[in-house]
């Protein structure tokens, strides 16, 4: 080997390292995700419409969202989108997630106003409802199909509200 392939060769190999990167892609499943229905599935292509540099995939059956993006900060910005549009779901990754709600009060209280959830049916409404019951001090709720904001009354502790929500598949926001 003369010389300059000796030379050319280790730039060679960097070469083919930074292509590779480069087309590198960010995949992201959302498991637990609810999707009850066809109008479910197309709220989530509705939220995620318009971002750049994305491919979302929905499971109905298996209850997941799959987001291939062209890098993290793309694949953030879709997840950033499905919670604003009231879904909620598991990661796997502590890096790229759906992130909590900060807005959460502390302790007990006697009513919380929630909003933002997605609920577009019938269906998600008895999901909500099914799991917004089975918190300790909850007398009751006002969520109804197709209305995204609701007010859970009783006694009880706001976080286990908001995250049994969440582990239903809804992502909520707690109205100040």
């Amino acid at each position: 080997m003369n010389l300059s392939t000796r030379m050319a060769f280790p730039g060679f190999c960097a070469l083919l390292f930074l292509g590779a990167a480069a087309l590198a892609e960010t995949k992201v499943e959302i498991k637990g995700v609810h999707l009850c229905c066809g109008a479910c599935v197309k709220g989530v292509g509705t939220a995620l419409k318009g971002i750049d540099g994305i491919k979302p995939a929905c499971d109905r059956e298996k209850g997941t969202v799959t987001i291939t993006a062209t890098d993290d900060a793309t694949a953030q910005k879709a997840l950033d989108a499905l919670a604003a549009a009231g879904y909620h779901g598991d990661t796997g990754n502590k890096d790229l997630a759906i992130k909590a709600e900060t807005n959460v009060p502390k302790g007990k209280v006697q009513s919380l106003s929630l909003t933002n959830a997605h609920n577009c049916c019938q269906s998600c409404c008895k999901a909500i409802k099914s799991s917004v019951k089975k918190v300790d001090g909850v007398a009751g709720d006002t969520a109804k199909p197709k209305t995204a904001d609701f007010q859970v009354t009783g006694d009880f502790d706001a976080a286990e509200v908001v995250k049994a929500l969440n582990d239903a598949g809804f992502h909520v926001q707690v109205k100040p």
